[in-house]
């Protein structure tokens, strides 16, 4: 089976056997597990690290813009990589380039954990970003290999997507938990031995084919430059105001971004087309995909700095008051494509965004004196809202391209929600620098009105079914 860029079958033929025969089941299961372990780390990076923030500005004397860098720099390098990644993967083939990638994030979560300096700390977060990009397309390109029959490769995602689930319910608990009763350090300590563990499991998946792809260089640097530059400007800016350097940064954001749509619009061969946005069914899912993380990833970032920094509790307390959203999103995640089935994507994607605007709304309301179990259940809301609107944004993208086209649809959703995962904490932050309790309450509430937006949105452009 060729795996291709868009994760179509190309040939009769994979590393695994012919196509109908049955797939080696030892090397299928190790195909998946290592694939699995290596999406719950990346995962987990996320959540957990997060709730381990300000302990390491405590340790390492690191301002609220050094804090902000540290969980943006991941998910920066994550979103601006993964439009390119696909076709690395497809070129040096999957097998060995989740290997690589799982080697350089091993190695950069061991430098994370003994980092010296935030700005080391922040070097070391860019390449783990950058290798994590590399991950996901490729564990998603084994996982199709090793599985040729279509119902056991269902299975084999939907175990892929149950490892992510598990670390962003896992992840604030073990980073509180680890960072109370240790270091911040071993938060990314913990990724070394699942790294080992993912390349033991690897050693025995089967070899997979490569197939030649256009790598996009001029693309690909122009939007990492766009993006960098843009994250700068709305974080320094939080912080310097209007200074020259960011509006420096901003004028190379602007010009880089122009630079990557006339790139784009002239390549034969672009990493991003730029016609798929002339269709609804694309244009709607990667904006509302980029307000779905925004209002989740930001508000996680808020309130994990609200429960230590103003309530003065524990990171393993703080990681704790996210259980319960955790939990109930695991759910509705599993829920959303039977509602999808049943009523379409219209109305499970404005229901969950306004269930969002709903949890965004409560917790704009929340302040120190507001019991913790109070807080936890408004925290639910928010999961639920993402929980829902995800899989139906998904699902109507990948239905709305044709299938040759599928993996650069899902590389730009996942780029587009990154990126609002990224720029939000950028704002946040840069709201939350002056006086806290005013400038959670606006984060919230710019989070609501984005939901409140792209929900109308959806509604007006979406199909009834």
């Amino acid at each position: 089976m060729r795996v291709t860029r868009s994760g179509t079958d190309t040939s009769d033929k994979d590393g695994a056997g012919v196509r109908g025969e049955p797939e080696r089941t030892g090397s299928a299961t190790a195909a998946l597990v290592s694939a699995v372990l290596g999406f719950f780390v990346i995962t987990l990076d996320v959540s957990g690290v997060n709730v381990a923030l300000p302990a390491m500005g405590d340790d390492l004397g690191g301002s609220l813009s050094g804090l902000q860098w540290v969980a943006d720099s991941y998910t920066l390098m994550f979103a601006a990589l993964m439009l390119s990644a696909g076709a690395f993967s497809d070129t040096v083939g999957a097998r060995r380039a989740y290997g690589w990638g799982l080697a350089v994030f091993t190695l950069a979560s061991l430098a994370c954990g003994v980092a010296p300096t935030l700005g080391e700390l922040t070097a070391a977060r860019v390449v783990q970003g950058g290798a994590a990009a590399v991950m996901v397309p490729s564990s998603l390109a084994l996982i199709r290999q090793a599985f040729p029959d279509p119902d056991a490769r269902a299975r084999g995602i939907a175990l892929w997507t149950v490892g992510g689930a598990v670390a962003i319910a896992a992840g604030p608990v073990l980073g509180g938990l680890l960072t109370t009763d240790w270091t911040w350090r071993a938060v990314f300590w913990l990724n070394v031995p699942a790294g080992l563990a993912g390349f033991l499991t690897l050693i025995r998946a089967a070899r997979s084919p490569r197939h030649p792809a256009v790598f996009d260089l001029p693309g690909q640097l122009t939007a990492v430059l766009a993006l960098a530059a843009l994250t700068f400007a709305v974080i320094e800016g939080g912080h310097q105001g209007l200074s020259a350097t960011v509006l420096a940064a901003a004028a190379v954001a602007v010009s880089a971004g122009a630079a990557f749509v006339a790139v784009e619009a002239r390549r034969r061969a672009p990493m991003l087309p730029l016609e798929l946005f002339r269709q609804r069914g694309v244009s709607v899912p990667v904006v509302a995909g980029f307000a779905c993380n925004a209002a989740f990833y930001g508000g996680v970032f808020v309130l994990s700095l609200f429960f230590q920094e103003q309530r003065g509790q524990s990171a393993f307390s703080a990681g704790l008051m996210f259980v319960p959203m955790a939990v109930v999103t695991a759910h509705f995640n599993y829920f959303s494509p039977r509602a999808v089935s049943r009523y379409g994507p219209r109305k499970v994607v404005v229901a969950g965004l306004l269930t969002g605007v709903l949890g965004c709304g409560a917790l704009a309301a929340v302040d120190t004196g507001t019991p913790p179990w109070v807080t936890a259940v408004l925290m639910i809301p928010l999961g639920i809202g993402g929980a829902l609107a995800m899989p139906a944004l998904t699902t109507l993208m990948l239905d709305s391209v044709a299938t040759e086209r599928a993996g650069t649809a899902a590389a730009l959703l996942n780029t587009s929600r990154q990126t609002g995962g990224a720029l939000s904490i950028a704002v946040f932050g840069a709201l939350l620098a002056g006086d806290f309790a005013p400038g959670m309450r606006e984060s919230l509430l710019l989070a609501a009105c984005l939901l409140v937006a792209n929900a109308l949105g959806a509604a007006a452009l979406l199909p009834r079914r």
